[in-house]
């Protein structure tokens, strides 16, 4: 099969999950004129793409691993699948997609009672999974401004630290006619989140409250006003972020029998995204069925667990007010992408089987000693990898599932972006609303061996002998 850039074009529009409204796809939308309901994007010209076998599309898509176009080095390498309808020239890649499948050590696996591993989405350029969106939204807006000859449009999202900081970047690596502004709330996002939409030179302006606060003036300025919405709203970034699903399938061979995919759940853009890739892939016979798929959150934002932990017959959409939790990308209490997950569960369930689709709870406790651990074992989990791994033992303590399952945890950001919660739980230095206290097992601080008055008027040999015999003191060491 040609691996070169493909001919095929589909004709994208958004449909409204609410009302069935349809509009067509070349227009910023992010919610429904009509009724206020948020969209799905819609190939109309999905049913070519079975003119083409699942094996063929298989092998289409393995051959674009080892192509050189640089339209096809990330996400795009999937491009019938998300939004095809750009040209090669609109496609942005900054490196996104393509992060290891991590395997558990074999301590940490035996630990856990199966076999498991971390997606490392943290290894993306801006250190989240946010970028996948992204690399989706920017290419669809290059590809809009220059259908319309627009000569500015402002990016604007509301965030918690890896959303500003992804947008921000794309925005820098494009330029005019796109300009980057980000709102965050006040002293809830980590120094570290902070630097990088600062770094890249977006307009960064903060509001009290927590992040639902945020997102209600950036959905205002979107309704009123022509700017570009980069949250999980915008449903040119759920289409990016489906590529983990692509690329998971792809990772054992699009060969999914049990396989368990751990996701926090957080704004719910990316359990929705990972449930239409696995969908779509299962329509065109490139998988011949669907993973379990599990959505983790945190006590302290629970609304969609509450949700599906009701009796079916009684379940009843209802907001929480969060409280402070470490998974902060997590911490929504009201999320926007909830309507598609409903819509989208249902299909999962309906393709898959009751357990194919489950939502877990988990304690701030949880989250932070799993992170720990699994640091510990050799990986680079964030503490939304820490939620996953707590999911995912207390699927293992409920009996959801079995030791002949495997697992794929979604770390969403790299380790070092909470380095500040980590100083935190070795130093007990939490805020009693968080609920941590560290596991002294898990705990690790720096050992200062001699006083900085040792090193004083010493020469370095005899300051080298003083340093020696400290250390050999220290680790009880034998000469050889």
């Amino acid at each position: 099969m040609d691996a070169g850039f493909p001919t095929y074009r589909g004709r994208m529009e958004y449909v409204c999950l609410d009302c069935g409204a349809r509009y067509p796809g070349d227009s910023l939308l992010y919610t429904c004129p009509k009724c206020g309901g948020v969209f799905l994007l819609e190939n109309l010209d999905f049913d070519k793409l079975r003119q083409q076998s699942g094996e063929e599309w298989r092998n289409l898509f393995d051959t674009r691993c080892a192509s050189r176009t640089m339209a096809f080095r990330g996400i795009f390498r999937f491009y019938e699948l998300l939004a095809p309808l750009m040209d090669e020239e609109d496609i942005v890649y900054l490196g996104e997609g393509l992060t290891p499948i991590v395997e558990a050590s074999p301590a940490l696996r035996d630990r856990v009672g199966l076999p498991f591993a971390y997606k490392n989405d943290g290894q993306n350029p801006s250190a989240s999974f946010k970028d996948r969106g992204m690399a989706c939204a920017f290419s669809y807006l290059k590809w809009l401004c220059r259908r319309h000859k627009w000569d500015e449009v402002l990016t604007v999202c509301a965030s918690t630290g890896d959303t500003s900081a992804a947008a921000a970047l794309y925005a820098a690596y494009v330029g005019a006619p796109l300009k980057s502004v980000v709102l965050l709330p006040h002293g809830k996002v980590t120094p570290q989140q902070l630097s990088q939409p600062l770094g890249s030179g977006a307009t960064v302006l903060e509001l009290p409250g927590v992040f639902d606060d945020c997102m209600k003036v950036v959905e205002m300025l979107a309704e009123n006003y022509r700017v570009a919405l980069l949250n999980s709203k915008n449903s040119w970034r759920i289409l990016g972020q489906e590529s983990f699903a692509y690329e998971t399938a792809q990772w054992y061979g699009w060969d999914v029998t049990d396989l368990c995919i751990f996701v926090p759940i957080g704004n719910a853009g990316n359990v929705t995204a990972i449930m239409s890739g696995f969908l779509k892939m299962l329509d065109l016979g490139i998988i011949k069925n669907l993973p379990r798929l599990f959505g983790v959150q945190s006590e302290h934002a629970d609304p969609v667990w509450r949700y599906y932990d009701a009796p079916k017959e009684a379940r009843h959409w209802q907001p929480v007010t969060v409280t402070p939790s470490v998974a902060q990308a997590a911490m929504i209490g009201n999320p926007v992408s909830f309507p598609r997950v409903r819509a989208l569960a249902e299909r999962f369930v309906e393709k898959g089987g009751e357990r194919a689709f489950q939502v877990m709870r988990v304690t701030e406790q949880q989250i932070m000693d799993a992170m720990i651990m699994a640091n510990r074992h050799g990986h680079i989990a964030c503490t939304q990898g820490g939620e996953c791994l707590a999911g995912l033992l207390n699927a293992r303590l409920l009996g959801l599932i079995g030791s002949n399952e495997h697992a794929v945890l979604d770390s969403t950001a790299h380790a070092l972006k909470f380095a500040g919660f980590q100083e935190m739980y070795f130093n007990d230095s939490f805020p009693p609303e968080y609920q941590v206290r560290p596991d002294k097992s898990l705990a690790n601080k720096p050992e200062l061996l001699l006083p900085e008055s040792a090193r004083n008027g010493k020469a370095v040999d005899e300051f080298a002998r003083l340093g020696a015999e400290a250390v050999v003191k220290r680790l009880g060491l034998q000469k050889k």
